[in-house]
């Protein structure tokens, strides 16, 4: 067999054969019947995390067999596993082989080698998935790096979906793409229009573009053009955001939907994180909250991949200092050639990001300030009362996870898809203020600027707007995920379609 697999909570050795399903979930489906549903992700933690949430849907609310398929390499095993453990044992895992990649150039980029792990990985995929213990797989869901394994699922007469961990824009764009490609011969490629106006008033500068989509010459552009082309195989697409987040777009892909314009398009989100690795550190950020006034705290966090320049690092330090409100900053290493990606990179043991901050930083600030070392507990954190804004590199998972809990953000995107979620929370959902430096430009944010924008979502009118709506869009997550909510409804769609599909299949072999 190709892959190991075991149970989300097994510690024993991998068995050789596709998971078992649970006795208490094969009780609902009496003819030894069941839905099987393979996950199939992406490396990176921010692809997997909201994933997960995906799987413990399905197979809790549902009763689904299902496993989460996860590559080899390009991952940090160790956070890999820290977000898998929080897996009902309902869900079983699966770690495909790892493949060579040693023929491709060493400066190749970090998208590029994504796709061709994938890719390479299909194999291993089929192996997998043909060694299914309780017969034929039903769907497999890839994430939107992955729909190369889309024609293998029709080959094997599975349902084909896409997750998208993102938002409805990133969709959008990507329908751009395969709009723009139509006409054009194999090979080449066009840039994308600036600016590119999207459903709802959303209209993206070149510089909000996620950065595969900057320049056609970019090999990982070329991978994205045959990714969006696969769309039209797709029985559909999970998004993981909701209507009103996104109210426009939502609607736009309801009506292509109905008149056959584009597959389906169900919003499933907000999927927040259930779990946080029980990191040691997690109970003193919290008590140093809970030692705070109410609303009074600015949460500072770019993300697990996220890095600023020393230079960017010490004025962000004054920026807090000169604001004069109570901060909690997760300080990361900075990056010292310029990349604010710190994806794939390995701190070293003696490395301490606390030196890298100004002489006196922490002295000065002490009592009203906090600085922990690369992370925190973010959910509880955003949740906690003491905590009234958050200044985020607005990565999607950090984003609904500051909707969910209502707080309001400064807009700092790093890089990725970040600039165009900053752009849909700035200008869409109203729930972010962007400084001023980092409107749509890569320059260095000034103290001055980073104060300003603090102040002003703390103190500010258009501040105080900002955090009306964080609190409108917190009730409508809720409600997204009530009994008769809108995400929780379309979830509910998407397994009617998939157990359909398990008693047609049934019927045709009879």
């Amino acid at each position: 067999m190709s892959a190991s697999t075991t149970g989300a909570c097994d510690t024993s050795s991998p068995s050789s054969e596709w998971p078992s399903s649970p006795p208490e979930l094969m009780e609902k489906f009496p003819s030894q019947k069941q839905v099987e549903v393979a996950l199939f992700a992406s490396p990176g933690a921010g692809h997997l995390i909201p994933l997960v949430e995906l799987a413990r849907r399905l197979a809790t609310d549902h009763g689904f067999a299902v496993t989460l398929v996860t590559l080899t390499g390009m991952s940090d095993p160790a956070k890999d596993a820290a977000v898998l453990s929080s897996l009902p044992s309902s869900v079983a895992t699966a770690v495909l082989p790892a493949v060579s990649l040693a023929d491709l150039p060493p400066d190749i980029g970090f998208g590029t080698l994504m796709f061709e792990l994938v890719r390479r990985s299909l194999p291993h995929l089929r192996a997998l998935m043909e060694g299914a213990s309780h017969g034929p797989v039903t769907a497999l869901v890839c994430d939107f790096f992955g729909t190369a394994a889309l024609p293998l699922a029709a080959e094997l007469g599975a349902q084909g979906y896409v997750f998208f961990p993102n938002s409805f824009a990133m969709i959008s764009i990507m329908r751009h793409i395969v709009e723009l490609h139509g006409d054009v011969a194999p090979g080449e490629y066009r840039d994308l229009p600036d600016p590119l106006p999207l459903p709802g008033g959303l209209v993206l500068r070149h510089a909000d573009l996620p950065d595969g989509f900057l320049d056609r010459n970019d090999p990982v552009y070329a991978y994205l053009v045959e990714e969006a082309r696969r769309y039209g195989r797709a029985d559909g697409f999970l998004v993981n955001s909701f209507d009103e987040l996104e109210v426009a777009m939502a609607e736009t892909f309801k009506r292509d939907a109905e008149d056959g314009a584009f597959p389906p398009v169900y919003p499933v989100g907000p999927f927040v994180r259930s779990g946080s690795g029980e990191e040691a550190d997690e109970s003193a950020c919290l008590e140093w909250l809970d030692r705070q006034p109410e609303d009074s705290v600015v949460y500072v966090s770019f993300g697990t991949g996220g890095a600023l320049s020393v230079e960017q690092t010490a004025e962000l330090a004054a920026g807090l200092e000169m604001s004069g409100h109570r901060f909690l900053w997760v300080v990361r290493m900075p990056s010292l050639d310029g990349n604010p990606c710190a994806l794939g990179t390995i701190p070293g043991d003696k490395d301490d990001p606390l030196a890298w901050l100004p002489d006196g930083f922490l002295e000065r600030t002490s009592g009203r300030g906090h600085a922990v070392v690369a992370w925190a507990p973010q959910v509880p954190v955003l949740s906690h009362p003491a905590t009234a804004s958050f200044v985020s590199h607005c990565g999607w998972n950090s984003t609904l996870e500051s909707v969910a809990a209502g707080v309001p953000m400064v807009a700092w995107p790093l890089y990725a898809e970040q600039k165009t979620n900053a752009a849909i929370l700035t200008e869409v959902t109203g729930v972010a203020l962007r400084p001023a430096a980092r409107g749509h430009g890569h320059g260095l944010v000034t103290r001055e600027e980073i104060a300003a924008a603090v102040r002003e979502l703390m103190e500010g009118e258009k501040g105080s707007a900002v955090r009306g709506r964080a609190r409108e869009l917190r009730e409508a997550s809720k409600r997204a995920w009530s009994s008769e909510g809108s995400s929780r409804r379309a979830m509910g769609e998407v397994a009617g379609k998939l157990k359909a599909a398990l008693v047609n299949g049934n019927e045709s072999i009879a």
